[in-house]
């Protein structure tokens, strides 16, 4: 069974998408009705900005959702995914693939998120840090003992677990979790503590935009991000989506129950450097990874 996975904000890349403009004429309409919809040219910083250009949240996340959805529509476009799912920003991407979600109405979302995430962070200052070579169980642990905001964000593989929070709590988490025996506890240059309660702003004015589309019965599961579990049910999509900016990231445990639903082929769509190709490799070594 055909998988296909949608990366989230870190896949942008200088001059992303400006060759699928120039050989696909559907590309070409897509790209336009960006445009139209977002009421700013960002073609433009995609084909010819710089990574700076691109790291600006405003621009980063409709970029990624807009690249991902046109790879998966031209390039994918011999065969339909039997499953999707997305990596945080990447879960609009797999929604709309899967017809969950119209490109205009998707756009918008992302549109909204990353606004919304923007004046959170600034409202609110917070920061994340990779641990790597210690069991979710422990982090899990040394995070609850901590005496400020620290969660776990994301469960990107067995090894590899990333945690969210204050800047003071992040900063006594990963000394602590190295006296724990972490292998390594890296703070990372983000902008804000994502996937954690301090989003709870974002949260809240994002679920506000959700609730006013209405969301379609999609072709095939999506394996969405609060769960880690396929869904079809277009009201309990919408429930999951809109959790989605304060819970964690289960891409883990996502790949594990695609696995066992029967997943043998996993394509990484408008991907950088095939990091969700590496997760997958993690869970499972046998398991087959492309990039589309």
């Amino acid at each position: 069974m055909k998988v296909f996975l949608f990366p989230g904000q870190g896949a942008q890349f200088a001059g992303m998408g400006e060759d699928l403009y120039k050989s696909s004429s559907k590309a070409k309409k897509l790209f336009q009705e960006a445009n139209e919809i977002l009421g700013w040219d960002i073609d433009q910083i995609m084909f010819e900005g710089s990574e700076e250009d691109l790291k600006q949240t405003r621009v980063t996340q409709p970029a990624i959702f807009i690249h991902s959805v046109m790879t998966a529509l031209v390039r994918g476009q011999k065969f339909e995914p039997d499953m999707v799912a997305g990596h945080s920003l990447g879960e609009f991407s797999a929604l709309t693939v899967a017809g969950a979600l119209s490109f205009e109405d998707g756009l918008s979302l992302v549109n909204e998120r990353a606004l919304a995430m923007q004046d959170a962070a600034d409202a609110e200052e917070g920061t994340m840090a990779a641990i790597l070579g210690m069991e979710d169980s422990l982090i899990e642990e040394v995070c609850a003992g901590i005496d400020e905001v620290v969660v776990p964000a994301n469960y990107n593989s067995p090894g590899q677990l990333v945690i969210s929070g204050s800047v003071k709590g992040i900063n006594e988490a990963v000394e602590a979790l190295k006296n724990a025996g972490a292998r390594r506890a890296i703070i990372l240059n983000v902008g804000g503590a994502f996937h954690s309660p301090l989003m709870q702003m974002a949260e809240e004015r994002l679920a506000d935009a959700i609730e006013d589309i209405d969301f379609e019965v999609p072709r095939c599961p999506v394996y969405q991000n609060v769960t880690g579990k396929p869904e079809t049910d277009p009201e309990i999509i919408q429930e999951n989506l809109i959790s989605q900016l304060t819970a964690p990231v289960r891409w883990t445990q996502t790949l594990q129950n695609m696995l066992k639903d029967g997943a043998t082929q996993f394509y990484e769509v408008g991907g950088k450097g095939g990091i969700l190709q590496g997760m997958v490799k993690k869970v499972d070594r046998k398991a087959e990874t492309y990039a589309l």
